[in-house]
């Protein structure tokens, strides 16, 4: 082949690989962003997704390695125009007023209604009337009885679909289909914390509207493109479109065309978006993806052996689809999942089904465990009294909380709990994955004790402390057929395999130490040793983030379940991990600054090893008296850098080692409570703020001015805060800081 015949070949090949956007979506794209360089981000905007021929992404953000996901979307429907915005941010006065932002709105108005002169009626967006007529728009708030008969008067309407009545959705599709613009700003992930139980696919009433326009709100959370939001520049991928993502995927899976593992993660990442928000009536994309689903169904399947990796993206967007189903179906179409099997676990096929009933202190907040477990794709039955239905109460199946959407390989189905409110005395409950089966309480119950009926469970490996007879435990309970056990204090709760358990003889004197860890935290942190709900751990096959993290519960890997229930080896040799990570549960932002979101809770590390294990800064091979010396020569060897110091949590905690040294832990509690105490009006607004805090109330706990400590580790603190403790005497370690060799 000549030179030149196969350079032409190249730039064949390469106009195939290479997706670009129709004509157009170019013009109109060109036509919105007219001006605009770069948009604001009220927040954290959320996650849109287009699909179908008339929808195209405007802006985009970022969404996690180097994908992208939209922040501004646009199409036709009908004879009109819709425009969608992923936070409710963006349809308010501030943001009209924001140069790029408010041009965008300009733009998007003139496209919406494709008039020059533009009447633009705002529904329930306070301050945003107003900040249209100042840039020139004709615009009217369209609140009040009446509205819809109204609404044929104006060429634009501006809402957050979610506040409009239910009653009235139909009214503004009939607006668009006849010929009117509709620009629409919600933040999706906003609206799930909100409205526990409910999915962006069956509730969202935004979603309802723009489906048929090929625009759907979704799960993200977009990361930034510019310094105050997201830049007009940056190209939006080809495979943001799900439907053409679904094509680029389908040809890349039958050879027909090679995508980068780039590109096939974009195009993965946009698909399992949809799914996941994609309304049931949807006419466009659905139909294609539920043919998908069929096919794939059977290898859909996830197992530690055989994971689901990013390189199967037609069996991921199968099981996608199968969960957002199974969120959706009544209890009593639930089915058990073939990945149920391998995690959580399958139960013993003779295992028989009990009814118990049980006494839940409501004043308790959170998860109350029970002791019981429903087998996958069984349905539960939760009876409670009539006056605790409809008081917020919920049934929890499972506790493996953690979504494992955004991994490049699923061990397990990256969701497999579910909860259900409890809106009627008789809730049934199922889960196709199963689990331990919780009654969940909301903050601020007022139900007292109530009894709690549950039927058609099997029964799980549970010891309470103090409730629990040790006898019956050893002889009975630890035996129980389901395959995760807890192990329960009024401080913290253990959920384990069963397995590690069925060994266990003396939990009693285990949980007393679990106990200790946890009232130590308290006492560091200077809270209260009762807790309002206890905290916990949980082990899992795969979890969302790191080795182990922090919450409600405490994630960890399942390496480390026989390790929490073996007393002799927490005693003599503790667990950084677990200390850790419940740490960051007690830590405070008031005495937490830039740099040290990963020092300042170890020391709860180091303080739990010192109350129970005995052991003197240890745990951690980084804080030997050897390591401490080599990290500090190395650090002024090349003289104090704040940025360096923030880099290194184990350097920064050695300062914070330095100081518990000298005064001791009871320093560290002394103001700790101080800043319990504070009112809001007094605690730190800023990181310049904590840093000069954290120094003050500190030196004036110990009665020693640390200007000279903080100054010679290199971090700062202004000239007013050293000031304010300059009627004390100076204070620094013997020999500190090394000298140069």
């Amino acid at each position: 082949m000549s030179r030149a015949r196969n350079l032409f070949a190249v730039c064949l090949l390469a106009i195939w690989l290479v997706p670009t956007h129709a004509p157009a979506d170019e013009a109109d794209r060109t036509r919105l962003l007219e001006g605009v360089t770069e948009i604001m981000a009220p927040g954290i905007p959320g996650t849109l997704c287009v699909f179908g021929d008339q929808a195209f992404p405007v802006v985009v953000g970022g969404w996690g390695g180097k994908r992208q996901a939209p922040a501004v979307v646009a199409s036709r429907l009908g004879k009109g125009r819709i425009v969608a915005l992923g936070h409710d941010g963006y349809a308010s006065g501030p943001a009209v007023t924001d140069e790029g932002t408010g041009r965008l709105y300009t733009n998007a108005i003139r496209w919406a209604a494709d008039a020059a002169t533009p009447n633009v009626a705002i529904y329930r967006r306070g301050g945003m009337a107003q900040a249209l007529r100042d840039r020139g728009f004709t615009a009217m708030d369209l609140d009040g009885a009446g509205w819809r008969q109204r609404l044929s008067q104006f060429n634009v309407l501006i809402a957050d679909l979610e506040t409009v009545p239910k009653e009235s959705l139909a009214d503004i599709v009939s607006f668009v289909d006849a010929g009117g613009g509709l620009i629409a700003a919600e933040t999706p992930w906003g609206w799930l914390q909100l409205n526990p139980g409910k999915t962006l696919t069956a509730d969202n009433q935004g979603n309802s509207v723009l489906a048929p326009a090929g625009i759907i709100f979704t799960d993200g959370m977009l990361e930034r493109t510019s310094p105050n939001g997201f830049s007009a520049a940056v190209k939006p991928s080809e495979l943001t479109n799900a439907s053409r993502a679904l094509e680029a995927v389908e040809r890349h899976t039958s050879g027909a065309q090679k995508l980068t593992p780039d590109e096939l993660a974009q195009a993965a990442g946009t698909l399992i978006s949809a799914a996941t928000a994609m309304p049931p009536s949807d006419k466009l994309l659905l139909p294609q993806l539920k043919a998908l689903e069929a096919k794939y169904a059977e290898s859909a399947v996830p197992t530690p052996q055989k994971p689901l990796t990013a390189q199967m993206p037609l069996e991921r967007l199968a099981l996608t689809l199968q969960i957002d189903e199974m969120r959706r179906l009544p209890a009593e179409q639930i089915r058990a999942h073939p990945a149920a099997a391998s995690f959580p676990g399958a139960v013993p096929a003779d295992a028989p089904r009990v009814s118990r009933s049980l006494d839940v202190d409501t004043r308790a907040t959170g998860w109350h465990s029970t002791g019981l477990y429903a087998a996958p794709g069984e349905v539960v039955e939760v009876t409670v009294p009539e006056a605790a239905a409809g008081k917020g109460l919920a049934v929890r199946i499972g506790c493996h909380t953690d979504g494992l959407w955004h991994l490049d390989s699923w061990q397990r189905a990256p969701e497999i709990t579910r909860e259900y409110p409890i809106t009627s005395p008789v809730t049934g409950a199922a889960n196709a994955f199963g689990g331990p089966i919780y009654l969940v309480v909301p903050g601020g119950s007022k139900l007292d004790a109530i009894k709690v009926r549950i039927s058609n469970a099997l029964e799980a490996p549970y010891f309470a402390l103090g409730r629990t007879d040790p006898t019956s435990w050893r002889a009975d309970i630890r035996s129980k057929p389901a395959p995760w056990a807890e192990l329960e204090t009024s401080r913290v709760i253990l959920s384990v395999p069963s397995t590690v358990v069925r060994n266990l003889d003396d939990p009693v004197d285990l949980m007393e130490w679990w106990v200790k860890v946890l009232d130590s935290c308290a006492e560091l942190a200077a809270r209260p040793i009762e807790r309002e709900c206890p905290e916990r751990y949980v082990c899992d096959i795969q979890i969302s983030a790191g080795y182990m993290h922090s919450g409600y519960p405490i994630m960890t890997f399942l390496d480390v379940a026989p390790l929490v229930v073996d007393l002799e080896k927490l005693e003599t040799q503790g667990t950084w991990g677990h200390f850790h990570e419940m740490g960051h549960n007690h830590q405070s932002g008031d005495w937490t600054f830039d740099g040290t979101g990963e020092v300042t809770e170890n020391l709860f590390s180091v303080y739990c090893y010192d109350r129970c294990c005995g052991i003197r800064r240890g745990g951690h091979p980084a804080i030997t008296p050897e390591s401490i010396t080599k990290t500090m020569n190395d650090y002024f060897a090349q003289g104090p850098d704040f940025d360096k110091w923030k880099a290194n949590p184990f350097l920064g905690l050695i300062m914070y080692i330095q100081l518990q040294e000298a005064f001791g832990w009871e320093a560290y509690k002394r103001v700790f409570a101080e800043y319990r105490s504070l009112p809001d009006a007094e605690r730190p607004q800023s990181d310049d703020q904590k840093r000069d805090q954290w120094m003050v109330r500190f030196s004036r706990a110990v009665g020693r001015n640390l200007s000279p400590f903080f100054q010679a580790w290199g971090v700062p603190t202004s000239e007013q805060a050293r000031a304010s403790i300059g009627d004390l005497p100076p204070w620094m370690p013997d020999g500190f800081p090394p000298a140069p060799k």
